[in-house]
C-alpha cells in the first residue's frame, strides 16, 4: 500500500457548475501548473501534453454526474500515475479534492514538494473560478 495524502481546497462556486467548467481535458491548463506551460494534443491514445520531466500521455475520466475528474498520467519510461480528483458539492460551495500517493521511488522530500505543487494548483483552481473563469 503507497502512503497518500488528500488535499483539498474549498471553492465558493456551486460544485455541478465548477465541474461543467473544468472538466474538459484542455481546460486542465488553466490551473494544472504541471501542463499550463504545455499545449495539450489530442490523440489516438489519449493527451499528449510536455510535462516537467518530458512528454507525458493523460487519459481523463469521462464526463459524469458525480464530480469525478480522474486521470492517468503515462510517464515517458512507461510508468502511469493515476490522480484521483474529485468536486464535492457543500452547500453553495465545493471542495475540490486531490489524493496524492507517494510511489516506492519517491523520497519523502520529493513527496512533500509534490503535495505542496498540488496545493498551489488547488489554489490556482480556486482562484480562477471564484472569478468565473475556467
Amino acid at each position: 500500500m503507497y502512503r497518500s495524502e488528500t488535499i483539498s481546497v474549498s471553492v465558493a462556486r456551486e460544485a455541478d457548475d465548477l465541474y461543467e467548467a473544468f472538466w474538459r481535458p484542455e481546460c486542465f491548463t488553466s490551473w494544472a501548473s504541471g501542463l499550463s506551460k504545455s499545449v495539450l494534443r489530442r490523440g489516438d491514445d489519449g493527451w499528449h501534453a510536455d510535462g516537467p520531466e518530458g512528454p507525458i500521455t493523460i487519459r481523463f475520466s469521462d464526463h459524469n454526474a458525480f464530480g469525478v475528474m480522474d486521470h492517468w498520467v503515462v510517464l515517458a519510461d512507461g510508468r502511469v500515475v493515476y490522480i484521483p480528483l474529485r468536486v464535492i458539492p457543500n452547500d453553495a460551495a465545493s471542495l475540490v479534492m486531490l489524493t496524492l500517493f507517494q510511489f516506492p521511488d519517491m523520497s519523502d522530500e520529493q513527496f512533500g514538494k509534490d503535495a505542496d505543487w498540488v496545493r498551489r494548483d488547488l489554489e490556482t483552481l480556486k482562484s480562477v473560478a471564484e472569478q468565473g473563469g475556467r
